[in-house]
């Protein structure tokens, strides 16, 4: 009985009477994943502000001051009201920029990289996009504040920007692009910067003396020649640049340079998610060498070159001749040196040192040594990890870079300018170790 009870099949009972039916109670299915309600999560205000941190790169914030500042020290003219302005408005395009980059690329990143805030969900398409318009109208208005000069270039600059992210990127043409961007951002300082020039100087010295620069013309000029007669370097040189247009043009030699460097930047990082040629790092390498070379030498002012076009040559010669004849009278009327007077006494030096062009050293070393190994590694192996690395140093060589052309420029007040340019690098290295640049 217990065989044929324990062969008969689950259900059935055998009774004396035969074979009889049971019905038994089905085991409970536990529900299948497939069918089972998706779980909603939440992220948390943490995480989401870490999210958009790393949708708009904030570490690469860092190098965008450098721009304005070294264009406002290419027009011979320190930082003003008009250039914060234009600092906040490249600001503001620059993070446009770098949502509307992501928006663009959601479905290649969805294969590529897809822990990026798009691809991972943690951010909607349509709040980076509409993040992208908001900080594009934000940098036309801060741009508008800052003058119409600032906005005149402002408008291609975000032009230039939508244009590579859109439709350029992938293209040939996407790497100047990038390139445009860069310096014209440059030229956005210069811009802003150049319409506070001689004309605030001059007014401020024509109210000190007490003369109304709009109803009385002939104590403006007054002023203005007592002005000249003072500084005459500051104020010829704002003087022959009275409009923006001659200033961008003063700038364009430093918005070429970090227009190149921006160039061999992008063309690396073309490759950076894949990997390939070394031909990219190379030629990198190439241009940081020929950028360093550049940094190295002082830039003629162009007070300098204004002063000599407007006095003629004439003028030249008879201040040559001024000059080395009030060097021989010095030379007679000096007594005669004994052996070993030409020996300068200890701790002095004939020729003293000279502060700018050791700055201008400095961080054209610190520009080289910032980019060099980086791309000589991705050059003798190109793989995706030391491309990725020769990219963010790339990137991160743009402060030093920025700091030596302001520098070089000579400006007054450049050497300051040049250190607090410098002093926003350890920062972008520190907020670069939580949040990636690329």
């Amino acid at each position: 009985m217990r065989a044929s009870r324990a062969a008969a099949p689950e259900g059935l009972s055998k009774g004396t009477g035969g074979t009889t039916e049971t019905p038994t109670t089905p085991p409970l299915k536990e529900p299948s994943p497939l069918t089972a309600p998706p779980s909603r999560t939440h992220t948390s205000r943490p995480d989401r502000a870490h999210a958009w941190a790393e949708l708009l790169r904030l570490p690469a914030l860092f190098t965008v001051p450098g721009d304005a500042f070294a264009g406002a020290a290419a027009v011979s003219a320190r930082p003003s009201a008009r250039t914060l302005l234009a600092i906040a408005s490249s600001l503001c395009l620059y993070e446009a920029g770098m949502a509307l980059n992501d928006w663009a690329d959601r479905d290649v990143d969805a294969v590529e990289r897809p822990h990026r805030p798009l691809p991972s969900g943690r951010i909607r398409p349509a709040a980076a996009l509409g993040a992208a318009c908001a900080l594009t109208g934000a940098g036309l208005s801060l741009a508008a504040c800052a003058g119409r000069p600032a906005l005149t270039v402002a408008a291609p600059l975000a032009a230039t920007v939508w244009a590579y992210d859109l439709a350029l990127k992938n293209t040939p043409a996407g790497p100047f692009a990038m390139a445009t961007a860069r310096g014209l951002d440059l030229l956005l300082g210069a811009a802003a910067t150049a319409g506070a020039g001689v004309v605030g100087r001059v007014d401020e010295r024509a109210r000190a003396d007490g003369v109304d620069v709009v109803g009385r013309k002939v104590g403006a000029c007054r002023a203005w020649v007592t002005a000249v007669a003072d500084q005459p370097r500051a104020v010829l040189g704002a003087a022959a640049a009275p409009g923006a247009t001659e200033g961008i043009c003063r700038a364009l030699p430093s918005a070429a340079l970090l227009g190149a460097h921006t160039l061999a930047v992008t063309t690396v990082s073309r490759r950076e998610a894949q990997g390939g040629s070394p031909l990219a790092p190379l030629a990198a390498l190439a241009a940081t060498a020929a950028l360093t070379r550049t940094m190295t030498r002082q830039r003629s002012l162009p007070t300098d070159r204004i002063a000599g076009s407007r006095r003629g040559t004439g003028s030249l010669r008879l201040t040559g001749l001024a000059g080395l004849g009030a060097a021989a009278m010095s030379r007679r009327s000096r007594p005669r040196q004994q052996t070993g007077d030409h020996m300068p006494p200890p701790g002095h030096s004939p020729h003293p040192l000279d502060t700018h062009a050791v700055l201008r050293l400095a961080l054209a070393a610190a520009y080289a040594a910032t980019t060099a190994r980086p791309y000589l590694h991705a050059t003798l192996n190109p793989s995706p990890p030391l491309t990725q690395r020769a990219v963010t140093a790339g990137i991160r060589a743009t402060i030093p870079l920025q700091a030596a052309l302001t520098a070089r420029s000579g400006a007054k007040g450049a050497t300051v300018t040049a250190l607090l340019t410098t002093a926003l690098a350890p920062l972008a290295g520190r907020f670069a170790r939580k949040v990636s640049v690329t």
